[in-house]
């Protein structure tokens, strides 16, 4: 008989332990907050709840296990994961100082990006790491039982997507705090190339990642 209690409350632990652990979702809500408001860190946090739901896809129909049997398809994956995450941080390098002036006006009167764009940023930064393909590769082959009901199975992945975009709308809400974005925003251009070489750096570090 499957332990549908101790397998779920397995998948709770080891996905709280991935979804707090800094990555490249954490960087994007962090910038997104900061740069643009809360608005558009909540719809960055949806999109990427969003991506979790595309990993669990292709782990039900085990696509996912040919990314990860294949070397090829495990390498354009993360090149081009690494070069999005690249290109993010370039333009992160760009910002310019926040003037007096902007300081001063209230965050919805400033210039920002539309929800749908913000939202494919949180989706394709989450959807694009194979990191996270491998995360969920090794949830749905090693912790969850083969016989589980593909119902369940779907269930554990819808849950862990509304998780995490629970988990990044708190850090959204933390970070677009009036007093917490002021202080950053006082930094403000040097904050925005700090997070834009974090990115980079990810990008990095994703481009000689092992498949294993």
């Amino acid at each position: 008989m499957i332990d549908y209690a101790g397998q779920f409350l397995t998948i709770c632990g080891l996905h709280l332990l991935a979804v707090a652990s800094p990555g490249p979702d954490f960087a994007i809500v962090v910038r997104q907050s900061i740069a643009h408001g809360r608005s558009v860190a909540l719809w960055t946090s949806l999109g990427i709840g969003a991506g979790i739901l595309v990993h669990t896809a292709y782990s039900l129909l085990g696509i996912g296990l040919l990314v990860k049997s294949s070397l090829l398809a495990f390498t354009v994956m993360k090149f081009a994961a690494a070069a999005y995450l690249t290109w993010i941080g370039l333009k992160a390098l760009r910002a310019k100082p926040v003037t007096a002036e902007a300081l001063q006006l209230p965050s919805e009167t400033k210039p920002r990006p539309v929800a749908r764009a913000a939202f494919f940023v949180g989706f394709m930064t989450n959807a694009m790491n194979p990191k996270a393909t491998l995360f969920f590769l090794s949830v749905f082959s090693v912790v969850i039982d083969p016989h589980t009901e593909r119902w369940v199975q779907a269930g554990y992945g819808l849950w862990m997507a509304v998780m995490t975009a629970v988990w990044f709308s708190l850090v959204s809400v933390f970070f677009t705090q009036e007093r917490v974005r002021r202080r950053f925003l006082r930094l403000g251009h040097w904050f925005e190339r700090a997070m834009g070489v974090v990115l980079i750096a990810l990008g990095v570090r994703l481009a000689f990642a092992s498949a294993k």
